[in-house]
């Protein structure tokens, strides 16, 4: 029976993809920050709760440890993560480190726990959850932007480093979805001198337009193809808005979105 190692478990896109790979035969070790809120998930056979905060770098170290002593890891999937959303003059420096450690060094650390094992071994996989905002520039999502791209760009270059080893790394990236990421997962700041530009951006996560984003379970399935497609492909872009954004990069460039983008926000 194969392993995958899964943080930010407790809700949304882990919880779905933890339970996706459940009902394919998987042992799932599900991380999340505080499992003693977890009442149904964790009494499901092959599903372990533990206790991890991505931000916490000696956790993350005995947490994985621990883990490697007693089960075979076969995947571990990066997917911990929240939205910092607003204009970068109305964040505090708190909350800018905070949105770096979480989404950009909470993936870092939790990989470099796992690379010696994956690197002896010559086998293992890592998926590195992103974002459509880690492939493009959005207002109001400057410092989501640095750390996905951040996320984005580690993936790529890290891909290189192990494909000398048989260990493979993966990107999902995701447009919206039907999730808490809205709600729970999302913190926002405010900024007067950027009112109008705050509400034309708002208009997105109405709840008209959230009712069209994708499924977390529809991204769990990506996650899964990503996971046993054989395929050595680095970006699985899910959802329509994510792909056709990313389309539009592809074939128009990146300069002539960023302009689209820029006018559209402006006019």
């Amino acid at each position: 029976m194969k392993t995958i190692f899964i943080t930010g478990a407790s809700s949304g896109l882990g919880k779905a993809t933890a339970k996706l790979f459940r009902c394919r035969g998987w042992n799932v070790i599900a991380t999340m920050r505080n499992p003693e809120k977890e009442n149904q998930f964790g009494i499901l056979e092959n599903v372990t709760l533990v206790r991890l905060d991505v931000t916490d770098l000696e956790q993350i170290r005995s947490t994985v440890t621990d883990i490697l002593s007693r089960v075979k890891a076969d995947v571990v999937m990066n997917n911990a993560g929240y939205g910092l959303i607003g204009p970068l003059e109305a964040f505090s420096d708190e909350q800018i480190n905070d949105q770096i450690q979480t989404n950009l060094f909470g993936v870092i650390n939790v990989t470099r726990a796992f690379l010696p094992y994956f690197r002896e071994r010559k086998e293992g996989m890592f998926v590195n959850v992103t974002s459509t905002f880690g492939l493009l520039g959005y207002p109001t999502c400057s410092i989501y932007n640095a750390s996905k791209f951040g996320v984005d760009g580690f993936s790529e270059g890290l891909s290189h480093e192990l494909a000398q080893f048989g260990v493979s790394v993966k990107v999902v990236a995701p447009g919206g979805m039907q999730t808490d990421f809205a709600g729970r997962s999302l913190q926002g700041a405010m900024h007067t001198a950027y009112a109008r530009l705050t509400s034309k951006v708002s208009e997105g996560y109405s709840r008209e337009q959230i009712a069209n984003y994708t499924k977390a379970e529809d991204v769990a399935d990506a996650v899964i193809a990503a996971v046993t497609d054989g395929k050595d492909q680095l970006r699985y872009v899910v959802g329509q808005d994510a792909i056709g954004l990313y389309s539009d990069r592809l074939e128009n460039g990146p300069e002539a979105q960023t302009q689209k983008i820029k006018i559209s926000f402006i006019s």
